[in-house]
């Protein structure tokens, strides 16, 4: 006798969610408010149904997390404000949820236990649904792009300031005096090479 193979047909695999002890087993259905907390690599999201019962509370990779946010029905997403945040919620904001971003002082004070990224994600959650919680205007991407240009030319205009008092502070030392308005630096600059080659 010969051994029978059978083939199993290949299926992708849905998001494998962590679901709480006691909770519904269909978590798209049940969850109205999501917590996010925002990482690089490994993002919380902490979920609870309109009883507030946790139905979801799981690490998520960057490169499944909108897949997942995909899967749910539109429900109300809270993120703190840190980097990236802006592009979470527009992005979540596109899939039909509505995304309100907080403060992270104004969440703190829902941290029940120490802090760390599931505590957060729970907090967050916490916060997002309460009545007189501030929140953040999410910002479109051309306006975070004229404040990227603003935010590179106070920088340029800073290290710009930090270099000519660093050049007045080495030109004192070889005793040369100069002003601290930026064309008397310049010009301090250009005497020195002229009248004292060091």
């Amino acid at each position: 006798m010969g051994v029978v193979h059978t083939i199993i047909p290949f299926e992708p695999k849905a998001p494998q969610i962590t679901l709480v002890a006691g909770a519904r087993t269909c978590v798209t259905c049940s969850v109205t408010t999501v917590g996010l907390d925002l990482a690089k690599h490994v993002f919380q999201v902490h979920g609870v149904d309109a009883s507030g019962r946790v139905v979801v509370a799981k690490a998520m990779r960057r490169n499944k997390l909108l897949e997942f946010f995909a899967s749910l029905p539109a429900c109300l997403v809270g993120l703190e404000t840190s980097g990236s945040a802006h592009y979470r919620a527009r992005e979540l904001i596109r899939l039909g949820h509505e995304a309100r971003m907080m403060l992270p002082a104004y969440v703190k004070p829902y941290v029940r236990r120490q802090k760390n990224d599931s505590a957060d994600a729970a907090a967050t959650c916490e916060a997002v649904a309460r009545p007189s919680m501030r929140f953040v205007a999410v910002r479109s991407l051309e306006n975070q792009a004229r404040l990227i240009g603003h935010k590179t030319r106070e920088m340029l205009v800073s290290q710009r300031t930090q270099l000519l008092n660093g050049l007045r502070g080495h030109l004192t030392e070889v005793g040369v005096i100069a002003a601290q308005t930026r064309p008397r630096a310049g010009w301090a600059g250009r005497g020195l090479r002229r009248d004292n080659p060091v």
